[in-house]
């Protein structure tokens, strides 16, 4: 009787290219813009928004006029609130376009696509703050960036 000999299958070894393709480093740099965006942009709105009058012009107009930014007395109270509201509104902008990307980061990580919504969290970003974020917005850009330059290796699973 000859015994059988059995022969390993190449289908039971993973090969290295099956490894599942995470887009870890994309969703860490988008965490960290979102963060900053959320201190930055939401301590803003949230300081001038339960500010009053009084608290505008003793510390935050000084603050302001000390930073080279010359506002009337008079209209400080309604600048300020306006530029608040701004700050806030491009700020749930930013958590909903990031919600998405990070969505579609998670449920499909091989599309290089999934960056445009980063890319328009740093738009977002920088004309909500009227530019005044703009290295919070490079963050949202780099990661926009990884998507579309980082590449799953061809022929890989999934």
């Amino acid at each position: 009787m000859t015994a059988m000999t059995s022969t390993p299958d190449a289908s039971a070894t993973p090969s290295p290219s099956a490894a599942p393709f995470r887009r870890r480093l994309e969703l860490i740099v988008a965490a960290v813009g979102f963060a900053a965006a959320a201190v930055l942009q939401g301590g803003f709105a949230f300081v001038i928004s339960r500010a009053d009058d009084q608290a505008l012009q003793e510390s935050v107009l000084p603050a302001l006029r000390a930073a080279g930014l010359e506002v009337a007395d008079a209209d400080a109270h309604v600048a300020l609130n306006t530029l608040a509201g701004w700050f806030g509104f491009s700020l749930i902008l930013i958590a909903l376009l990031c919600a998405i990307g990070w969505f579609f980061a998670a449920y499909r990580p091989r599309r290089r696509s999934t960056g445009w919504w980063f890319f328009g969290a740093g738009l977002a970003c920088l004309f909500g703050t009227q530019l005044v974020l703009y290295p919070v917005a490079f963050l949202f850009f780099l990661s926009a960036a990884l998507f579309a330059v980082r590449t799953p290796i061809p022929g890989s699973s999934k």
